[in-house]
């Protein structure tokens, strides 16, 4: 996992900006309970899009275990930020009205006790919003790269744990229920054929790791025959979905 007080600094450039965090907040928005009410954003990072949720009589607060990206944070955040862990939140049992996890289950080996204790600080009837399924975000849109790594994508894709399947699982089991979904693009996250072969050399690509040497080479040399090397396809595009305690 990367060291994320390192990372800090460069981190908002390195994943879109302005421009995606702006279109995560709006999808956010649109499965947040409307009015009054308090919003706790898990793994906050530097608040680029913790900031946006913020509304007339919503009170929303960042929560993130690394100082360097607290540091950022609070810079757009003044008195809005918390130091805690996604396991033990430093909060009380029902005691707020949505909780927002965006691209952290991924990184997880197991969402449950980060999902167990979203359940428990949510009053009933409060909406847990998580991103799920971010690996197949690049190919969401059908392109040409997707159609060339379609069979070892599907064959060999780790059981990752922000799988969709596996989060409304682990929900259900918490009294959550899925009731709504929205996705956002990843806004000029978009990668060439040349950037994908570099990533599958640099061995970034959890399928292409699992396969065997011949078919990884069977992809590259596919990714290279295709036309516009340095073009970048379709954004990828992002599923948040919106749990709500059974009431």
């Amino acid at each position: 996992m990367l060291d994320y007080d390192e990372e800090a600094r460069r981190y908002d450039a390195s994943r879109g900006g302005e421009p995606r965090a702006r279109a995560a907040a709006d999808a956010v928005e649109r499965l947040l309970p409307q009015g009054p009410g308090v919003v706790l954003d898990i793994a906050c990072g530097t608040g680029i899009v913790t900031e946006r949720l913020r509304g007339p009589g919503r009170t929303v607060v960042g929560v993130d275990r690394s100082p360097g990206m607290l540091g950022l944070a609070g810079r757009r955040m003044p008195g809005g930020v918390v130091r805690g862990d996604a396991t033990g939140l430093p909060f009380a049992a029902a005691s707020v009205d949505a909780v927002v996890i965006v691209w952290l289950l991924h990184l997880l080996p197991d969402p449950e006790p980060v999902l167990a204790e979203a359940a428990r600080v949510l009053r009933p009837g409060g909406v847990l919003i998580t991103t799920v399924d971010k690996n197949d975000a690049y190919f969401t849109e059908d392109s040409d790269i997707a159609r060339i790594t379609a069979e070892l994508r599907h064959r060999y894709a780790p059981q990752v744990s922000d799988r969709s399947a596996r989060v409304f699982a682990a929900a259900a089991d918490l009294g959550l229920e899925p009731t709504s979904r929205t996705e956002f693009p990843g806004i000029g996250q978009g990668r060439s054929p040349r950037s994908w072969r570099e990533a599958i050399d640099a061995e970034l690509i959890s399928w292409c790791t699992h396969a065997s040497p011949d078919q990884v080479a069977d992809v590259r040399r596919r990714l290279a025959a295709l036309p516009d090397q340095d073009v970048a396809r379709p954004d990828p595009q992002y599923r948040l979905v919106a749990l709500t305690v059974k009431a």
